[in-house]
């Protein structure tokens, strides 16, 4: 049975944390401005300005920042400041039974990908795959849309994605019904054949990618096909594949075609177009929340992510 965690009231504390890359600094300062704006207090991981490579600290010194805000009741979420890489550098040692123990909302989307299937299948909790306060909320034309979805977090509303938000495309009609999973493409595949591996059975499974060229995006579907996971899917949602074109091979299948090749032959209910990812807008979803998909409505409705 999954968890919510409870929702946010003006004044309380979120943890900000950098548990794969380094963010920039100056983007990160006008994320955490906006959250104050919303009337929220901060407190900063110990590790978030440290830097060791590609990677924010040391894989101890991130894991522990992730523990320390799930450990502290006076933090009642956890927001990722940005992706980049490592998470899965520390999935293995997480303490799942503290985050169990201590459910409170975990936010982020990219390379938090990992992060979101580990705890979402360790612990129950129904984590937010939202746009974060470096790459997202730092930007300078983000947009009012990516900033309202932190509304999510104050209040228990159903969450209903029509063309309003971005023209939809049906793939394959149908309907389908099941708990969110997914995220970033290139991350889900890196779970396949480990303890972590994603599980779709009776899912509606979301993915979306970012400068992957079409032969790798082909490469990945054609992986997860393999592995069972749009078999064992309920429903699918393409979202947002941003700057995902040729660039080494001019002759390249479109993605239309590989969409048609992988995933099509399943005849799972199918949506595209949903502008969840690395684009603008970036519209947050909870990962575990129960979701109907509507083909012939071009409508996806949500439950609420937090309690």
């Amino acid at each position: 049975m999954n968890i919510k965690p409870e929702k946010l009231q003006e004044g309380d504390m979120v943890g900000i944390i950098a548990p794969a890359s380094p963010p920039v600094s100056k983007k990160l300062e006008i994320g955490v401005k906006y959250l104050k704006e919303l009337g929220l207090h901060i407190k900063m991981g110990r590790a978030i300005w440290k830097k060791h490579g590609y990677l924010a600290g040391s894989d101890e010194e991130r894991l522990r920042d992730l523990h320390d805000m799930f450990q502290d009741p006076s933090v009642k979420a956890v927001i990722c400041a940005c992706g980049g890489y490592g998470t899965a550098r520390i999935a293995q040692q997480i303490d799942y039974c503290l985050i169990k123990d201590n459910p409170k909302i975990f936010w982020g989307y990219s390379d938090i990908t990992f992060l979101h299937t580990a705890i979402q299948q360790n612990t129950g909790l129904i984590t937010f795959h939202g746009p974060m306060l470096s790459s997202d909320i730092g930007s300078e034309d983000v947009h009012p849309r990516t900033k309202h979805s932190f509304q999510q977090l104050f209040q228990k509303m159903n969450l209903h994605y029509t063309e309003e938000i971005s023209p939809l495309e049906i793939v394959v009609p149908g309907n389908a019904k099941g708990r969110l999973i997914g995220g970033n493409l290139a991350l889900l595949v890196t779970t396949l054949g480990t303890q972590f591996e994603i599980d779709t059975k009776g899912k509606l499974f979301f993915i979306e990618d970012i400068d992957e060229e079409p032969y790798r995006i082909d490469r990945m579907l054609n992986q997860l096909k393999l592995a069972g996971k749009f078999a064992d899917a309920a429903g699918i949602l393409l979202c947002d594949f941003h700057n995902c074109l040729p660039k080494k091979r001019e002759e390249s299948l479109s993605l239309k075609e590989i969409i048609h090749d992988h995933i099509t032959p399943f005849e799972k209910p199918t949506l595209s177009g949903f502008k969840i990812g690395h684009c603008s807008p970036n519209i947050a979803i909870p990962i575990g929340a129960e979701g109907v998909l509507n083909t012939e409505k071009k409508q996806l409705t949500i439950t609420p992510g937090v309690s």
